[in-house]
């Protein structure tokens, strides 16, 4: 039994995004409708996700295109404020990811709540935005000063729109990290939110560290998830949930229902099996 159980509450979880809209400070953040617009539209992006079935949820600023690697404070002063609001709402455990920033991802989970956090921790990559370093001995001392050590780390060991600054093989990607950081899970992505990941990939990275977490992280969809789901040990989801399966669309709880109702087939063959 993996923490998936523990935390989340069952195996094969299926963590659904929460994308706010953009935020104070973002280029296409609307002041006119202002954060009201932001909270409400995450509120029944929430309720479709809830009352379509998922496991948890994870909340993060996808909207807050082109992203920062160091986040300014507004963005992270607004996200607690959407998560305080929906405070009561909440009915699922959550995390929170705030792009691009392990810190910043860390203060917002130890300021709201948060059981989980989705973060790129490890690598040096060349990105659509720009090198793209990492102190994962930093951010790990930054999470303990926090008191924040029980909030699980998913590390994204693929980052979208990113690659190794050095040509390394993702087998010793996996092996490195796991024994280097010991990471709650690694997620493995596509290219970009709702690229599908790569199944072989995944086999990989499964196969070299079987005792840790493995999530597909982006992707999934309704014709796949079972083919992604036996090889990995959950997945993040957030474009299969949107109208028409578009990444700009709001949440449409029919596709969720009919997403988590073939997950939970699938699961109730795999107890079986």
């Amino acid at each position: 039994m993996t923490w998936l159980k523990e935390v989340i509450g069952t195996e094969k979880a299926i963590i659904a995004m929460c994308h706010l809209q953009p935020l104070p400070g973002d280029p296409s953040y609307d002041y006119k409708k202002g954060m009201d617009y932001v909270i409400e539209e995450a509120r029944k992006d929430l309720k479709a996700l809830q009352d379509g079935g998922v496991d948890a949820v994870m909340f993060s600023n996808e909207f807050s295109l082109p992203y920062l690697t160091e986040v300014k404070t507004e963005t992270v002063s607004a996200m607690a404020r959407v998560i305080g609001e929906l405070m009561n709402d909440i009915r699922i455990p959550y995390g929170v990811n705030v792009l691009w920033d392990a810190k910043r991802s860390l203060d917002l989970a130890a300021a709201t709540g948060a059981q989980f956090v989705r973060e790129i921790f490890t690598g040096v990559y060349a990105s659509d935005f720009g090198l793209w370093d990492t102190n994962v001995g930093e951010t790990i001392r930054h999470q303990y000063h926090l008191h924040a050590q029980d909030v699980k780390l998913l590390f994204n060991i693929l980052p979208e729109a990113a690659k190794y600054v050095a040509d390394r093989d993702i087998k010793d990607i996996a092996k490195s990290t796991v024994f280097n950081n010991r990471p709650d899970a690694l997620c493995v992505s596509g290219l970009t939110a709702g690229e599908q990941t790569d199944s072989q990939i995944l086999k990989k990275v499964k196969e070299t560290v079987p005792d840790c977490v493995i999530l597909a992280n982006t992707g999934v969809r309704i014709e796949n998830l079972e083919q992604q789901l036996a090889i990995a040990d959950g997945a993040v989801v957030g474009t299969a949930f949107k109208y028409d399966g578009k990444f700009e669309n709001r949440v449409d709880q029919k596709r969720v229902e009919e997403f988590m109702n073939r997950v939970k087939a699938f699961r109730e063959i795999a107890i079986q099996a």
